[in-house]
């Protein structure tokens, strides 16, 4: 009782919170074990860790939907961090899947677009953290995929 006693009833609690963008691997990151559980777990009642994966998405929709997500009216002032997360469905093989697939130079342009769009709505370029799949080694990975019964299609 004592916020309202000090006159602030009615007037919500708010934390900072970290926005994790992505596609699937953001989005799944809230599953047992997950890195965005994790993060949120350690940053409980510091921050809100907030889950903006979506699965299946490119760098090319990532950047159409990112200012619907993020605003000057939808709270980038109290955003202290943002992971852009996003890859793996970029990387599929042109061949294979061309819905998802983005090119290489695209890419790098699309993430760039997003961090110009950030800053454009005041989140400093020290609060954006870009996170991408780890390098692989192709040959071991069409291995692991040929012992399921699948087709390498990334």
């Amino acid at each position: 009782m004592a916020l309202a006693e000090a006159g602030d009833r009615g007037r919500l609690l708010l934390w900072p919170r970290v926005v994790l963008f992505g596609d699937s691997i953001t989005e799944f990151s809230f599953q047992e074990n997950g890195w965005g559980a994790s993060l949120a777990e350690r940053l409980v009642r510091k921050c809100d860790v907030v889950n903006r994966g979506l699965s299946g998405y490119n760098t090319r929709w990532a950047k159409l939907i990112l200012p619907r997500l993020i605003s000057k009216s939808t709270g980038a002032e109290s955003t202290v961090a943002v992971t852009i997360f996003f890859g793996a469905n970029d990387s599929a093989l042109k061949d294979l899947n061309p819905k998802q697939h983005v090119p290489l130079e695209e890419y790098a342009a699309n993430l760039k677009s997003m961090i110009e769009y950030l800053k454009s709505v005041d989140i400093t370029e020290d609060r954006i953290i870009l996170i991408t799949p780890p390098p692989l080694q192709e040959s071991a990975w069409e291995k692991e995929c040929l012992a399921k019964g699948k087709r390498m299609i990334r």
